[in-house]
């Protein structure tokens, strides 16, 4: 079993360093959009591949875990985990992309420059983000309970950066195209927050075997349980 507790690691220790990608490229994919520069948006693009090969590796990894091991209860809990967060990860890696597209897109059209919802979306869902898979390393029911909590205010900001780009385009026409590139960017980094509640719930039902999908489960302050993963 010694041989089996190491692969988990490796397992666990592969999901961290492939959120830790995706964070890191959500941010240049906004820094690109802000400073229209097409270079930071390029690099996010160019290394989508690597992204997708992390998910490959990792559901390799995890599948064989299964097949092999036979694993029950909490370790069991942990591979299925793994491989819906692995999932997840490789979907904010697309949405992540798509934004960089925006970028791109938006150098060539009259500048809108994005909105202060906008930058707090971003910072908020990459905040989620992190959150989450900390959680995950360390056992936090509650850090990843708290990620859930979070996801009410990225709606309200989807909603505010949608009402304000709609103003625009009603105002001044010739923005439209703009306009609409933006409003692809807030759609995206709602998505990407809904990706790291579905990472979340994972985390807590992982830790303490409860489903949390349900939001009326979440009402009450209850206190999860809540430990180390190994």
């Amino acid at each position: 079993m010694r041989q089996f507790t190491v692969e988990l690691e490796q397992l666990i220790n592969k999901l961290l360093q492939m959120g830790s990608t995706v964070e890191s490229a959500l941010q240049v994919a906004v820094r690109s959009l802000v400073e229209q520069d097409d270079w930071l948006a390029l690099d996010v693009l160019n290394g989508e591949p690597a992204i997708n090969q992390m998910e490959i590796e990792i559901d390799g990894l995890a599948t064989r875990l299964l097949a092999l091991r036979q694993p029950v209860a909490r370790d069991l809990r942990l591979l299925t985990a793994a491989l819906k967060i692995n999932t997840d990860l490789e979907r904010i890696g697309d949405l992540t992309a798509a934004i960089a597209k925006s970028s791109r897109s938006l150098i060539h059209k009259p500048f809108i420059r994005p909105s202060p919802h906008i930058l707090r979306m971003d910072s908020l869902v990459r905040s989620m983000l992190m959150k989450c898979l900390d959680a995950f390393a360390g056992g936090d029911a509650d850090l990843a309970r708290s990620v859930l909590m979070a996801d009410e205010e990225v709606n309200w900001l989807r909603d505010m950066v949608f009402s304000e780009l709609i103003e625009t385009m009603r105002q001044q026409p010739p923005l439209i195209p703009s306009a609409i590139d933006l409003l692809l960017v807030g759609r995206n980094l709602e998505r990407i927050g809904d990706h790291a509640t579905n990472i979340a719930e994972d985390v807590v039902f992982l830790i303490a075997g409860m489903d949390v999908r349900n939001p009326a489960k979440l009402v009450g302050g209850g206190h999860f349980p809540a430990g180390p993963l190994s």
